[in-house]
């Protein structure tokens, strides 16, 4: 069965740390360029980050640059999403996304749009709050 499946998520106070991990299984990521997405209660689903597969080229919201950052390990099939300094307002489900069989690298003027992927984890839970 083709998964990708999120994990990682929890409640952390602000400035705190959490890693996300977006793991596949049915088939290997290496390559698909991944995107990681978010959405929060009454809102929009946003765009977070995108990693290419084969350069690793990566992408990253305003609202998060230099302080999460994007990897992968294709042999463990995983991406990550390492996120620090966290705000209440990063409270959200984070997504992690890509196109099937193939997409190699993130769109570079539309990889924030959640309708450049066509294949979705579930989400995972992500609580910002002291």
């Amino acid at each position: 069965q083709v998964q990708l499946v999120e994990s990682g998520g929890g409640l952390v106070q602000p400035g705190g740390s959490l890693r996300l991990s977006c793991t596949a299984s049915g088939f290997t990521l290496d390559a698909n360029a991944i995107g990681w997405f978010r959405q929060a209660p009454g809102k929009e689903r946003e765009g977070v980050s995108c990693i290419s597969s084969t350069d690793g080229y990566t992408y990253y919201a305003d609202s998060v640059k230099g302080r999460f950052t994007v990897s992968r390990d294709n042999a463990k099939n995983t991406v990550y999403l390492q996120m620090n300094s966290l705000k209440p307002e990063d409270t959200a489900v984070y997504f992690c996304a890509t196109d099937l069989p193939v997409k190699y690298y993130c769109t570079a003027y539309g990889w924030w749009i959640p309708s450049d992927y066509d294949y979705w984890g579930q989400g995972t839970q992500v609580t910002v709050s002291s």
